[in-house]
């Protein structure tokens, strides 16, 4: 360990790392809040352009492309010149295209906006991981990642009622000036707050190849797995994504095992903590976003709830995760990843398959409210253990990265998740048939659920935090 790295881990010793995990967990709360907000101004902002639903829905697919693709290489990035550095130029570049995107006067405006959000996204949640995990000591990692998740769950709990509010009152476009204030705020005090990482001192040339390889490859898949609702999957638009990406990655790979400078180290996946975490979160996290945009359709579509309406009858599931992450990461520390993980996807799938089988036209939102608080539960014994093993075993110089390899997976894995829940629910034309395809939906989270059950079934079981 180089002697800089000594003493700006001593620094960061001495130092409370609150004000730290504050600045770090608002930028994440910002992102998640964003994702929420845009989903519920999604109508009006169709509305207000004239635009349809296949030529607007590239509001969130663009978003989702360059947040997804750009995680790696931001990653390595902020390990290789400094954390703090890419942490503020994320949060500038974030902060200005929200500002774009409330004042577009076009849609083609707004689409750059995103475009211009999504990049920042990408560099500022790596960054801003292993700035949060860096300034805390290993013991307390697991629960450090427990409330970084919890912020994170107050972000998408808080964006659909917030930002219906909003939207009641004024318009959508005001909606995009709540992250623009909060980035202006996290530029004013990260430079007081954070110490800069120590930069890399490696003498070889970066892999500026590879970075472009696996930029295209992540981009190639989510960009197919997002639009084949819209193209269809047999479309040779999805297949032809599909295929770039996946030969993209494939090369990636190669490329990384010789490379003496590799964006990715995949001496990481040796961990087999970091290995079934990152794994297992693909898995999740696609069961996750398709639970989550189910609840929605099925509230708005199903039981004719307005939008408001729906936000808060929803709102008691986020809210669950938030308030018990905190418990599920001392319970993780205390006995281990595994057993945490494997009970809160059980949970999961027991809630989503009761919620395939209890409903119908009648609203019965008490019911609904009372399962989505045992997914919840679920939820936050999974979350607090996944994020915690991911950065267990990770060394400080590579935290960063790591993280971001695990957030690409997930984020793929959510652009799977909601593709497959939009193949499975399809087009119904009348309320029964509504009821059943949602049904089917939350039938296929169950399923999904278990799948992620038996990838953490290879979970080394007693492993703490602290090893």
């Amino acid at each position: 360990m180089s002697e800089q790295t000594i003493d700006a881990q001593t620094v960061a010793a001495t130092r409370s790392p609150w004000p730290v995990f504050a600045v770090c967990a608002t930028a994440f709360f910002i992102i998640m809040f964003d994702l929420a907000v845009v989903n519920v101004a999604f109508p009006d902002i169709l509305s207000d352009f004239g635009v349809s639903r296949a030529d607007g829905s590239w509001i969130v697919t663009l978003y989702n492309i360059l947040f997804g693709s750009l995680l790696v290489v931001a990653g390595k990035t902020a390990d290789s010149v400094g954390r703090r550095r890419i942490f503020q130029i994320g949060v500038a570049t974030f902060g200005l295209g929200a500002a774009l995107a409330a004042f577009a006067p076009t849609l083609a405006v707004l689409l750059a906006g995103r475009a211009v959000q999504g990049v920042g996204a990408a560099f500022m949640s790596p960054a801003a991981l292993g700035l949060l995990v860096a300034a805390f000591p290993l013991e307390r990692r697991t629960q450090t990642m427990a409330l970084w998740g919890a912020v994170g769950a107050l972000g998408v709990s808080s964006g659909p009622s917030i930002g219906a509010a909003i939207i009641e009152v004024t318009n959508w476009r005001a909606a995009f000036w709540i992250p623009v204030a909060l980035c202006a705020a996290l530029l004013t005090t990260s430079g007081r707050v954070l110490s800069e990482s120590p930069t890399s001192s490696s003498r070889h040339r970066p892999d500026f190849f590879g970075a472009g390889v696996v930029t295209t490859g992540l981009a190639a898949l989510v960009l197919g797995v997002s639009r084949s609702g819209v193209w269809g999957w047999s479309h040779p638009a999805t297949l032809l994504s599909i295929a770039v990406g996946v030969v993209a990655i494939v090369v990636f790979v190669s490329r990384q095992r010789v490379h003496p400078e590799p964006i990715v180290d995949l001496t990481l996946f040796r961990s087999r903590s970091f290995s079934i975490a990152s794994f297992s979160g693909f898995v999740f996290f696609g069961g996750y976003a398709a639970y989550n945009l189910n609840n929605v359709l099925f509230l708005r579509q199903a039981w004719s709830y307005t939008v408001l309406e729906a936000g808060l009858i929803a709102l008691i599931g986020p809210v669950t995760v938030a308030a018990l992450s905190p418990l599920g990461g001392r319970l993780a520390a205390r006995v281990g990843f595994r057993l945490p993980a494997i009970a809160g996807v059980l949970t999961v799938s027991v809630g989503t398959a009761a919620m395939a089988i209890s409903f119908d036209e009648t609203r019965n939102p008490g019911l609904f409210m009372a399962l989505v608080v045992v997914v919840g539960i679920g939820i936050a014994g999974f979350n607090a253990a996944n994020a915690g093993a991911s950065v267990a075993e990770l060394p400080p110089e590579r935290l960063s990265i790591g993280g971001a390899v695990s957030n690409a997976l997930r984020q793929v894995g959510a652009a799977f998740g909601v593709a497959l829940l939009v193949a499975v629910v399809g087009t119904p034309d009348n309320i029964p048939e509504l009821v059943d395809s949602h049904s089917n939906g939350y039938l296929l989270v169950s399923i999904v659920m278990l799948a992620a059950a038996l990838l953490n079934g290879w979970q080394t079981g007693r492993r703490r935090s602290a090893d």
